[in-house]
């Protein structure tokens, strides 16, 4: 697919928004289709039959190669490596980091064959035992799935972005039946910009993917959470809250561990095995060593796959013993380490989830042990892990606080929920200020932003950016004459041609002019005065002048103080031109200079 240079078009709000919908339904319908083919691989490699029925939140049953489940890994690891190497090197990885450079650094275009093959290698890695999720590859497969409907059809960048983060939330909102936190992952992570024009259409279309996965998935949220296992009341005692701010502080070692044996295995690890296939099958053999030693010593695979099976179990209260979720917690890290590390293709947001759930069961355990009676127990710990490890780990805060409330369905944990998340996300900030996601941006040399700020240089009034004063020279005049003018005093930047009170037009720097009148200094000024700028009123917002300076084409505004079609010399209020451009915005990131 190619765009057409100069012949970009912009679609109207309603039909942007249309597309949206559009594209929310398609992702919703991908993601369904992905879970399905995700059923029938996992059944292929682990039981040896074509069955599409699979439910994710149990355990696995134990695979019918006894020993033999250790190679299986590998063989789907190698069918991996084929695919990525010669149709879609994009697809390798947890999928989230090739969106966001797409957007930042590609002006919003991912290849259409993308899509196709992130969902044949994801699957075949998750179906074969690799340790990773399956919402990365749906976030990329939307957001492919949305740029390459706005590449078919020729829209701008901003409007490629825009459908690339519709198809990312929606990815997200059917992957795990949440569309408020859908929403604000895309808002936290994949768009640069926020408007009624982007958002809007990202909300219609999270909606849209979770109303076509309820059509088909059912109602039900991501996990099922007993009552009896739930608090009747918000854990409100001091040790309770306090214990969720230490908790915090341990997800976020966690985060930072997780973050970086991740990126130091991704860029080092080739370096020792060149070899993509054999570092990937001695990857994926470690991991078959890991999921096997589980199931010989306490009974199920646990990492392998999602691990959704896993979390259900420590939210129904089901594990509680502290040794086995310390060592689940740790095999879970460097499993999804040395899985997408040495090739495969798939998500840490599962990882994540597992990593703190058993994280925060293990703290929860240990807790009402030591302090019985004070309001610290497995279950809620265990969801309050599950979002800080989430929020520290992908930067993405809100959306771990919301997304755990909807698979859920608890409320009364949100107060210590909040807690444990900002302590998890600034320790980790603290220790590493680079995401899960941007770490791998950042040995490409991509850099990021990790926080977004509006600058206020935007809604300042012109009157507040132009410069003070103009100066006006006779544009009928010599060029030789104007600059003899001009330097018996300051130089400045711009200068206006004028003929009496008649405004002829704008002249270029001194150095332009200077060069010109070594051509031909008896050359009259106003043949070098540019009659290209638009106007402004000193009280108009920055952002609107910008907007009209864009759209005609020019470097020049002229702030009059009277709307007058044809501006006389005496309306002129000041100037505005890149350089006070440039001046105010440096001047407004002084605030964020730390």
């Amino acid at each position: 697919m190619t765009l057409i240079p100069g012949f970009f078009r912009r679609f109207p709000p309603l039909q942007l928004t249309i597309l949206s919908v559009i594209v929310g339904a398609v992702t919703g319908l991908g993601a369904i289709a992905f879970k399905m083919l995700l059923a029938l691989l996992h059944n292929i490699f682990f039981q040896a039959e074509f069955s599409f029925v699979y439910d994710a939140n149990k355990f696995m049953d134990e695979a019918v190669w006894g020993a033999g489940i250790i190679l299986v890994p590998a063989v789907g690891g190698m069918l991996v490596v084929w695919l990525v190497r010669n149709f879609a090197p994009e697809a390798r990885g947890h999928g989230v980091p090739e969106v966001m450079d797409a957007i930042y650094f590609n002006q919003g275009i991912i290849r259409p064959s993308v899509a196709l093959v992130k969902s044949l290698a994801s699957a075949l890695s998750i179906g074969s035992g690799a340790a990773v999720g399956r919402e990365g590859p749906i976030i990329q497969i939307g957001s492919a799935l949305g740029s390459s409907i706005a590449q078919f059809l020729n829209m701008p960048s901003s409007q490629r972005i825009t459908l690339l983060a519709c198809g990312a939330g929606a990815g997200i909102a059917a992957t795990f039946n949440t569309p408020l936190g859908a929403v604000l992952f895309a808002l936290e992570l994949m768009m640069p910009e926020i408007t009624a024009a982007t958002f809007l259409p990202v909300v219609l279309a999270t909606g849209m993917a979770t109303y076509v996965g309820r059509l088909v998935i059912g109602l039900h949220p991501a996990f099922i959470v007993p009552i009896a296992s739930l608090p009747q009341e918000a854990p409100t005692s001091l040790p309770a809250m306090g214990g969720a701010l230490v908790l915090g502080a341990v997800c976020g070692v966690a985060a930072w561990a997780f973050i970086r044996l991740l990126g130091y295995l991704e860029d080092n690890v080739q370096r020792l095995i060149p070899n993509e296939y054999l570092l990937h099958a001695t990857g994926m053999l470690l991991v078959g060593l890991i999921m096997y030693g589980l199931f010989h010593w306490y009974g199920h695979y646990y990492v392998a796959g999602v691990g959704y099976g896993t979390i259900q179990a420590i939210l129904q209260g089901l594990m509680t013993s502290l040794p086995l979720l310390a060592a689940l917690a740790v095999a879970k890290l460097i499993a999804t380490s040395l899985t997408l590390g040495s090739g495969a293709s798939g998500g840490i947001f599962s990882p994540s989830l597992f990593i703190g759930a058993t994280l925060g069961g293990a703290f929860g355990s240990l807790g009402a042990a030591v302090l019985p009676g004070m309001g610290i127990k497995v279950v809620p710990f265990a969801m309050m892990g599950m979002a800080g490890v989430v929020g520290a780990t992908t930067g993405a805060s809100l959306t771990a606080i919301v997304m755990i409330f909807e698979m859920t369905r608890d409320y009364n944990i949100i107060v210590p929920m909040i807690l444990c998340v900002a302590a998890a996300a600034g320790i980790r900030r603290l220790l590493y200020t680079e995401t899960i996601y941007t770490i791998k941006l950042l040995a490409r040399g991509h850099h990021i932003p990790t926080a977004r700020h509006g600058n206020m240089f935007m809604v300042q009034p012109a009157r507040t950016v132009m410069s003070n004063g103009v100066t006006c020279v006779d544009g009928t005049g010599s060029i030789a004459d104007v600059l003899d003018e001009l330097e018996s005093g300051r130089v400045p930047e711009r200068v206006l041609a004028v003929d009496g009170h008649r405004i002829m037009g704008v002249l270029p720097s001194v150095a332009d002019m200077l060069e010109a009148r070594s051509l031909d200094p008896d050359m009259p000024a106003n043949t070098l005065a540019c009659q290209r700028f638009v106007l402004a009123h000193p009280d108009d917002i920055m952002f609107d002048v910008l907007k009209r300076m864009v759209r005609h084409d020019v470097d020049t505004a002229l702030v009059v103080g009277y709307r007058h079609w044809v501006p006389r010399v005496d309306d002129v209020h000041g100037l505005i031109t890149r350089r006070q451009i440039g001046h105010s915005v440096l001047a407004g990131m002084e605030n964020y200079a730390d």
